[in-house]
């Protein structure tokens, strides 16, 4: 969560020092210490003999592809949602049907869909891909309201930004003590109220605020963003068995990265469209891009909202019925 806001502040700050490209020049070092690492530090606990699962190699094609599928068809057209991305849209519908029945049937599927009937475990994974679009809007909308609205150059752009993963980062062990003294559900309660009243003021902005008046919503909205986060995980986590952790803790991860995914292209259409016209550029046009933005990002936010307040409920029928 910390990687993923950092990304558009280092990236201006890349940008103003040393160009456009150095974004992507920075992920090849960066890559390969990932991997070095996760070469040298992550346990080899793959069972072998008689007892060992074969691999889910069929499902696990046609979710990559699947997956391949969707994230081209909400990235391609450079804002337009024309026939190339329905068609590709309808190749993703294609490639979950399948991929469900080919879980139906192979012996160890990748993905167990009997989980799903959990719902506090489906309303979790709901939850995540909604708060990940939410955030990823604030990610790409932000710099043209910072450097359009605001006349900041990249360098300012980038800093202004960092305020986001810092504040992740100082979240982020309040939060955990938070889920310790008064529990997932809660915490996680409160951390979406958060990004409602963030997302709600950055609705609400006037150019006239200047930079406090984006930094001050963020702070909300990102520490509301941990505080969700750190619970979502501990109440997703704590609640599967032993040798269901992988494949949730996968299908997590999946479900914000299809936030992210669906965020970059839903926000920023929503942001052009809202912007549009021969003056698109101008600070008005932008201000109003960003206000109507953050009012779907605040709809958002308040579904995610009655999504935790419908899991808490559902838990506490399930401790009734125990």
């Amino acid at each position: 969560a910390i990687g993923t806001r950092l990304g558009p502040a280092l990236g201006g700050l890349l940008i103003a020092g040393a160009g456009w490209r150095a974004i992507f020049l920075v992920n090849v070092p960066l890559g390969m210490l990932a991997f070095a690492l996760a070469w040298r530090a992550l346990p080899n606990e793959g069972r072998s003999g008689p007892g060992r699962s074969t691999f889910d190699t069929p499902g696990t094609v046609l979710l990559a592809l699947t997956l391949a599928a969707y994230a081209l068809a909400m990235t391609l057209g450079k804002g337009s949602f024309g026939l190339l991305n329905l068609g590709l849209l309808a190749v993703a519908a294609l490639g979950v049907a399948l991929f469900i029945v080919t879980e139906l049937k192979v012996e160890t599927p990748l993905v167990r869909l009997a989980a799903f009937g959990d719902r506090m475990l489906t309303a979790s994974l709901a939850m995540s891909v909604v708060v990940s679009t939410v955030v990823m809007g604030q990610l790409v909308v932000a710099p043209f309201y910072l450097s359009r609205a605001l006349g900041l150059d990249p360098a300012t752009v980038g800093l202004v930004m960092s305020t986001a993963p810092l504040v992740a980062t100082l979240a982020a062990v309040p939060a955990g003590r938070l889920v310790v003294r008064f529990g997932a559900q809660p915490t996680m309660i409160a951390g979406l109220a958060s990004l409602v009243l963030g997302t709600f003021a950055l609705s609400s902005i006037r150019i006239a605020f200047g930079i406090p008046g984006y930094v001050v919503p963020v702070l909300a909205l990102s520490g509301g963003y941990a505080l969700f986060q750190t619970a979502n995980n501990t109440a997703v986590m704590g609640a599967a068995t032993a040798d269901q952790r992988g494949v949730v803790s996968g299908l997590v991860n999946l479900s914000r990265n299809l936030g992210l995914i669906t965020g970059a292209s839903l926000m920023g259409a929503i942001f052009a469209a809202a912007s549009a016209g021969a003056d698109s550029a101008t600070p008005s046009a932008t201000l109003l891009g960003m206000q109507v933005t953050f009012r779907v990002a605040m709809a958002l936010a308040l579904v995610a909202l009655g999504l935790a307040l419908f899991s808490r409920r559902a838990g506490g029928k399930r401790k009734d019925l125990a």
